[in-house]
């Protein structure tokens, strides 16, 4: 539903919301973005007095990482509004950027290929159940990843791509692209 409703998600402006836990709601993933959030945050102050919520914050993304099942590393380069609805088995490698306001759903394998570099996913991307994006590739902002697609090759911004080897089959400037390495 790219046509009307989700473009009024930002590609640019991270909706925290999207982000924060009530007090007793039961929310592995968001508590696990929590604890990479706060690590992040008392990493970047090196203050002596932070150095007991850092490894608090350590504590409990060991646990939460335990309980979601995720592999999603400490000083990953998350966007704000990261939204999270099944995190079990969601891979990330340290070095990927993601943009605002993505959504990634289970099973999903962000990393790299042959060591070629990491990807690079812009703002409001929507990926889909069990994808995997690997190599030095860009997804463009308010793109979607079908489930169970393997991305080779960027996608343009606004395009869905989906398919093994995944392909462009709506939206974006070049429609009906391979997405496939030709090489």
């Amino acid at each position: 539903m790219k046509d009307g409703g989700s473009s009024a998600v930002s590609a640019d402006s991270p909706d925290w919301s999207r982000e924060r836990k009530g007090l007793l709601e039961w929310s592995p993933s968001r508590a696990l973005l929590a604890s990479i959030r706060d690590y992040q945050r008392y990493s970047k102050a090196r203050r002596w007095w932070t150095t007991g919520s850092r490894a608090y914050a350590v504590l409990r993304h060991r646990w939460w990482s335990v309980v979601t099942g995720a592999d999603i590393p400490l000083n990953c380069r998350l966007g704000g509004g990261l939204l999270i609805p099944h995190p079990n088995g969601i891979v990330i490698h340290p070095e990927v950027e993601l943009g605002p306001n993505c959504l990634v759903f289970q099973q999903v394998t962000i990393g790299t290929r042959d060591g070629s570099g990491v990807p690079r996913i812009e703002g409001h991307v929507d990926i889909g159940a069990g994808a995997k994006i690997i190599g030095a590739l860009t997804i463009g902002r308010h793109a979607t990843i079908g489930a169970n697609a393997v991305v080779l090759e960027d996608v343009p911004a606004g395009a869905t791509a989906v398919g093994i080897p995944a392909r462009i089959v709506g939206g974006g400037s070049h429609t009906d692209k391979d997405c496939r390495d030709e090489s």
